[in-house]
């Protein structure tokens, strides 16, 4: 049975956009089950798809380290995510053809041919735009609280930053706005970028789609988006090599959470 069916009722939609289902608490629980299954089914092209987003996010790392702003890899890594959605576009595809009982080839999922191709790029444009955000809040609020000096190493910033008063307060109003930022991405974002892959429909209804069904579901949403969190934090924790498979495993995931939260008919 799939993670859509037996859910409960569908909101009215809302002008051109699809019904949104009312879904149990327990359904982020299931997204997860059903997206380690399509891993488990096609293992090869899963970790594929997660060792290039390693190589990825290590090239940058690295990249950074060099340039002498490895005080900025977090800050990096956390703005990387938001656009995690656009670059799971692969993942979505591979977990559509598996639903419709169609084969799935690795060129299937490094060129998805969608009718949305447009429409997905201004989504990615809003993402993108969104980490751009977030690294301009990062670097004024590192400015407001240590003023114009220059951004030391990640050796030397630590302690500054855990052990300082100054630190400490920029550390929780930094975390306060990460954390508005990421939702209200999470929010436009939840299930957009499936949708379009899913379905031919603009950008516009898409996002606002998305944010009728995290607004619809909200709770369930916000522990949806807990667990995102929380598993892409023990990646980065693992100097990011828990990522080659917790980020196919979110990816699957989001599709089934897509297929889960919007009706059969528009």
């Amino acid at each position: 049975m799939s993670v859509s069916e037996g859910n409960e009722g569908l909101a009215a939609a809302e002008g051109n956009g699809p019904a949104i289902r009312s879904i149990r608490p327990d359904q982020p629980w299931r997204w997860l089950e059903a997206g380690w299954a399509d891993m488990r089914r096609v293992p090869g092209i899963s970790l594929t798809y997660g060792l290039v987003f390693l190589c990825a996010s290590l090239s940058l790392v690295v990249a950074m380290m060099l340039a002498g702003l490895s005080a900025l890899v977090p800050v990096m890594a956390a703005g990387f995510l938001l656009v995690g959605p656009m670059l799971a576009v692969g993942l979505y595809e591979a977990s559509r053809r598996l639903e419709a009982g169609l084969p799935v080839q690795l060129s299937d999922v490094a060129f998805v041919s969608s009718r949305n191709v447009s429409q997905l790029a201004l989504v990615g444009a809003m993402l993108a735009g969104a980490m751009l955000i977030w690294l301009q809040v990062a670097g004024w609020l590192f400015a407001l609280f240590f003023g114009p000096i220059g951004i030391p190493p990640l050796s030397e910033f630590a302690p500054m930053l855990l052990l300082t008063p100054r630190g400490l307060a920029m550390l929780v109003i930094g975390t306060l706005a990460g954390g508005a930022i990421a939702f209200a991405v999470f929010t436009i974002s939840a299930i957009s970028v499936p949708l379009l892959i899913a379905r031919d429909m603009d950008a516009v209804t898409a996002v606002n789609t998305s944010i009728r069904a995290v607004r619809r579901n909200f709770w369930t949403m916000l522990l949806w988006a807990w667990i995102v969190a929380l598993l892409s934090a023990v990646g980065i924790a693992t100097w990011f090599l828990g990522l080659a498979i917790i980020f196919p495993l979110l990816g699957h995931a989001t599709w089934h959470a897509q297929r889960a939260l919007v009706g059969d008919t528009d």
